[in-house]
């Protein structure tokens, strides 16, 4: 198998690993464990209600044998445990950017609150940011921060598009429509037809691994290093280039897995506690605007 079909093989099975990995009570390693904590603010401020949008794939909670499996794995009860009413919905996991946003609305409007944060991951932050512009979302969001989404692409789409993978799978009934909406050119046009709206503060984490020496999760390898060759630095799934929109509130070295709290690597040393709890800090003073040289750099 080429290292092409190979990587585009394992962007399918990516969160499907997280979803059924195999864990041991006594070897389950607990969010934060081990990890060089970042500078944990303090909320003084009453933050606004916050809702996690996950990505392609993704879920809010699944239960295998012996475990609960988390997509934000331990933010949600750690951002309550700092005050924070935190909320992860589940989407429809492959559906086109419009399915899911269109269930992300209902799904927020269900919560009851009159205005709330959301904080998206990869695909989830296409699908936020449609909701708020073309589905009426906006008169019930304050503030959008992307995490890791693939703003202007990534290039495995733009392979997987193009490659017999996708027909093999879509014909054993497995459906990739997201997978349209994540090429360079789709998401192009989605800029174009997308506009911000008016009176929505947007803002980015931008994640990947720029150093020689940091670990990337073992399923991510090979997709890191096949965007390293033709996009540069990457967090194993989306070019760090393609992840800007809005304001930066920072640069993190973390891998796309990392970035949700999930710990696939031989060793780890990001804190996704920390930097949750350094983006909701920051979302009720809206002077805050943090530089990529900020505490998360």
């Amino acid at each position: 198998m080429s290292p092409i079909l190979f990587a585009l093989l394992a962007l399918l099975v990516i969160v499907a690993l997280v979803a059924t990995i195999v864990v041991r009570r006594r070897g389950v390693i607990e969010p934060g464990e081990g990890v060089a904590a970042v500078p944990g603010p303090a909320l003084g401020h009453a933050p606004l209600p916050v809702v996690l949008v996950h990505g392609f794939f993704g879920f809010d909670r699944i239960g295998v044998p012996g475990v609960r499996l988390h997509y934000f794995r331990g933010i949600v009860r750690h951002l309550r445990a700092l005050g924070c009413h935190a909320h992860a919905v589940r989407l429809p996991g492959a559906a086109s950017v419009p399915a899911r946003a269109r269930i992300l609305v209902d799904k927020i409007e269900a919560l009851g609150h009159a205005r709330v944060d959301i904080i998206a991951h990869s695909l989830g932050g296409l699908d936020a940011r449609y909701a708020i512009a073309k589905l009426g979302l906006a008169a019930k969001v304050r503030s959008l921060v992307t995490v890791g989404t693939p703003h202007h692409g990534t290039p495995l789409a733009d392979r997987a598009i193009e490659s017999r993978i996708r027909k093999a799978v879509a014909a054993i009934g497995i459906p990739l429509s997201a997978l349209d909406w994540l090429s360079t050119p789709a998401v192009a046009r989605f800029n174009d037809e997308v506009p911000d709206a008016p009176g929505v503060r947007y803002a980015c984490v931008v994640g990947g691994i720029r150093e020689p020496g940091t670990p990337v999760s073992l399923a991510l390898a090979p997709l890191h290093a096949y965007l390293r060759r033709v996009a540069g630095a990457n967090d194993g799934i989306v070019p760090m280039s393609s992840q800007y929109w809005g304001e930066t509130l920072a640069e993190i070295e973390a891998d796309h897995l990392e970035q949700i709290g999930w710990r696939m690597a031989m060793r780890q040393t990001f804190d996704a506690l920390g930097m949750y709890a350094f983006v909701v800090a920051r979302l009720g003073d809206s002077r805050a605007a943090i530089t990529p040289e900020g505490p998360l750099a």
